[in-house]
């Protein structure tokens, strides 16, 4: 008996602790009655859990707590889902499994391909296509346009966000700018590339604001800034960037009706509770109604909660589960973003170095964005909430930004030879 509850002590097992009674409880509150979608539901996620997990251990000498952290948030996101669709739970699953396939496609695409900082000009290529096929499918064939934002390509009954992954050709574009910046054009004009820099990364975020998706501009902006902090030394770019982040803020809000919306319900979201405001009173709500500990998994009521199984999913899990579980969320969360700065520490090669910092950077501002929305801290956005938030194109740039810290984590030194 005492050696069982030693193994416990492995995260992997607390893990599947956790799962076990998470089933248990969604087996009650289906009377007693197991379905085909709970079944699948516990088989794939044991599958996520230790076979992921198994396989990381054997092909990675780098960190394998941020997969085991990350693993954790899919659970929670799984069942939470579940609870609100067992239909959607399923499709979650299905993401899942294509985002762990995605996962190590990139990991070994990016263990075998060297001098990947050489390909800024494909990488801002791609970004471009990637937003400007948005803005065509979505304005021209009037299609795509979601709570004020044209940031979808629906074809038929599928959908995908591009901006997910022009996010991640962006933190390409930013490492290998300033990793030739440093190595290769600090010659002459030494301050050029960094304007350069600037206006590319403006004229993307201009983009952006056309199509009105505010809540990845802030994603894009916010790589960029921390970056250009860490590795600019000409101190007027962020004075620069001041500027412009004060003009296009004034712009969008005064452009933009959905925008002035989101900032007057932000205010004082009671002036209209039962229609613009119900998003944020209605999380406010669940989050007060699950006390400390929770309501219990399957007493909760996801229908009252707009949006609840992407941007305010995490209202509906502090409502079941309870506000401890809200602030392990964002313990958790915190974790991994100090792990991949903790990367980025360690890692020599300034390429992959730059990339933990922006994945890192990546993971803090959504979980920022997306919770301190639904606790009314901040506007709300509609940035997601990674790992736990319904969604295939989320689920699937997640895994890959996950799979860039995975290979940043390990020494990179064989690719400067």
């Amino acid at each position: 008996m005492l050696s069982f509850f030693t193994r416990l002590r492995r995260p992997r097992d607390l893990l599947l602790l956790f799962e076990l009674l998470a089933f248990i409880l969604l087996f009650f509150y289906n009377n007693n009655h197991i379905d085909i979608y709970i079944t699948i539901l516990f088989v794939g996620l044991i599958l996520i859990i230790y076979i992921s997990n198994f396989l990381l251990g054997r092909i990675s000498k780098g960190d394998n707590y941020i997969f085991m952290i990350v693993s954790m948030l899919l659970s929670l996101g799984l069942i939470t889902i579940y609870r609100i669709s067992p239909h959607l739970g399923f499709l979650q699953l299905v993401w899942i499994l294509l985002g762990l396939l995605s996962f190590y496609v990139c990991y070994f695409a990016l263990r075998a391909f060297r001098k990947l900082e050489d390909y800024s000009r494909l990488y801002a290529l791609g970004i471009f296509i990637l937003l400007v096929s948005t803005l065509i499918f979505a304005v021209v064939f009037k299609t795509g346009r979601q709570y004020g934002s044209y940031n979808w390509i629906r074809i038929g009954s599928f959908s995908v966000q591009p901006s997910e992954f022009a996010k991640i050709l962006m933190m390409f574009l930013l490492a290998s700018y300033f990793t030739k910046y440093r190595y290769k054009m600090d010659i002459v004009n030494k301050n050029k590339p960094a304007y350069n820099l600037l206006f590319i990364t403006y004229f993307f975020i201009g983009i952006l604001f056309i199509e009105r998706d505010l809540g990845m501009s802030v994603i894009f902006l916010s790589l960029y800034l921390v970056t250009v902090y860490i590795y600019e030394n000409d101190r007027k770019i962020l004075l620069i960037n001041f500027i412009l982040i004060v003009l296009g803020s004034v712009l969008g809000y005064t452009q933009f009706d959905h925008v002035k919306v989101r900032v007057s319900i932000w205010v004082n979201p009671w002036n209209d509770p039962y229609r613009y405001g119900a998003q944020i009173v209605q999380s406010l709500f669940a989050i007060a109604e699950g006390g400390f500990f929770g309501k219990g998994i399957g007493r909760g009521f996801p229908s009252l909660v707009p949006v609840r199984e992407s941007d305010s999913i995490f209202p509906f899990i502090c409502e079941e589960m309870g506000i401890f579980i809200g602030i392990g969320i964002i313990m958790m969360f915190m974790l991994l973003a100090y792990r991949g700065y903790k990367i980025a520490l360690s890692q020599e090669y300034l390429f992959y170095r730059i990339l933990a910092i922006c994945v890192s950077t990546l993971f803090a501002i959504q979980a920022f964005l997306n919770i301190g929305g639904v606790v009314k801290f901040i506007p709300m956005t509609g940035i997601t909430l990674p790992f736990i938030s319904y969604g295939g194109s989320s689920m699937l740039s997640s895994f890959i930004c996950l799979a860039i810290l995975q290979v940043a984590s390990e020494d990179m030194s064989y690719k400067y030879e």
